[in-house]
Order: C-alpha cells, then sequence, then structure tokens
C-alpha cells in the first residue's frame, strides 16, 4: 500500500526535523546529466524529500549503463529523463519533476537551470561540465552549483571528498582518477561521490555552507 502524501510527508519530518523538512519540500534542484552520478544523486534527493527536481539529459538508457546508474534493464532504449522519472516516482510518488530531454550547451543553460535554487553539474562531457558551471557562477549570483572530478577505478572510496572551491561552487571527488586514463567507473565509487553532492546540496539547504 502507498502511504497518502501526509503520511509520506510526516514520516521525513520525524527523519529530518519540521524545519529541515520545510526547507527540503520547498527547495528545487537541477541535475545535469542523469549517467551514474546524476541517477544517485537524484535518488538520494527523493529520498530525503526534496520537492522540486528539473532533470536534463538528452541520452537513452544503454546496457553498459546499467553497472553504475539507476536504470533496470526493461529501461534501455528509454530516454534517461522519462526512465529516472518512473524510477523517482516509485521511491517518491509526492515529488515534483520536471524533465527537459535536450543537450545543455553555452546558449540554454541558465534558461534550463533558471528555477533552480541549486545546480548539480553531473555531466561525463568536461566541455559541458565547463560550461555549466561558468554560466551559473558567472550570470546567477543567487544559486550555488556543485560539481565533481574524479571517482574512476577501485581506488579507496575515503579518498572521495567534497571542497568548497568559492562561495557558491562545490567540488566532489578524488581530484585524481580519471576514466580516460583507462580506469574504469565502478558503480559503488560513483555512489560515493554522487552521495557526496546530494549531501551538500542538503547541507546548503538547511544554511550550512562548509563543505
Amino acid at each position: 500500500m502507498i502511504p497518502t502524501k501526509e503520511e509520506f510527508y510526516n514520516a521525513l519530518v520525524c527523519r529530518h526535523g519540521a524545519d529541515y523538512q520545510k526547507k527540503f519540500d520547498e527547495a528545487c534542484v537541477a541535475i545535469c546529466g542523469l549517467g551514474g552520478l546524476g541517477s544517485n544523486i537524484a535518488i538520494c534527493l527523493a529520498r530525503a524529500g526534496v520537492g522540486n527536481l528539473i532533470l536534463i539529459d538528452y541520452d537513452v538508457v544503454d546496457v553498459s549503463n546499467l553497472h553504475r546508474q539507476q536504470y533496470k534493464a526493461s529501461q534501455v532504449g528509454m530516454s534517461k529523463t522519462e526512465a529516472l522519472l518512473s524510477n523517482l516516482k516509485e521511491i517518491n510518488p509526492y515529488i515534483n519533476i520536471e524533465t527537459k530531454q535536450i543537450k545543455m550547451t553555452e546558449e540554454n543553460a541558465m534558461e534550463l537551470v533558471e528555477e533552480a535554487d541549486i545546480v548539480c553539474e553531473a555531466f561525463d562531457d568536461p566541455v559541458c561540465k565547463a560550461i555549466l558551471v561558468n554560466e551559473v557562477l558567472e550570470k546567477a549570483p543567487d544559486k550555488y552549483v556543485l560539481s565533481s572530478s574524479g571517482m574512476a577505478g577501485f581506488g579507496s572510496a575515503n579518498l572521495i571528498s567534497t571542497k568548497k572551491i568559492s562561495k557558491r561552487f562545490f567540488l566532489s571527488g578524488d581530484s585524481v582518477s580519471d576514466v580516460n586514463d583507462g580506469i574504469g567507473l565502478v558503480s559503488s565509487r560513483v555512489m560515493v561521490c554522487g552521495a557526496h553532492e546530494a549531501h551538500m546540496v542538503l547541507r546548503i539547504l538547511i544554511g550550512e555552507k562548509d563543505a
């Protein structure tokens, strides 16, 4: 039996406290890129009761994604936006989700994240990463942006951390490991990095601005 909206919300209040949960419920977070990092960030935020998510990606689910991304074998071939929307609604049926199946560019970046309080950069493409971070920091003084660098391989997950780069910019990862060096992305390490970004989102929302 699916809990009512009131039951669902009250369970979160019991876990987080009424004041914090109200902040989570009213927040809007954009997740840009729905691969291993972004799909895990979205799962964490949906479970925490963040009320509004914007999911941005142009790709479809591939069998090669299943080892580290929050999709099911039955969803291969679906757009990542619609597949993740479906999965998140199973977890939190009362969350508000807007999907945008589009490739982010310098021209459309700010329009895509306009409604968000916090922007999570979770792209694989370093060019897209740089575009989004630079655009938000330069043009949206009221927004925070979270990004990542280094989560590949079998190195210790304890090396992954979150650092405050500037007043509104946080970076998660080990800043060393790189998939381009031939080191594969492993689900457990990717999930740790995604959890770091998601947890920093929650800390920002409750007013904790240090990593």
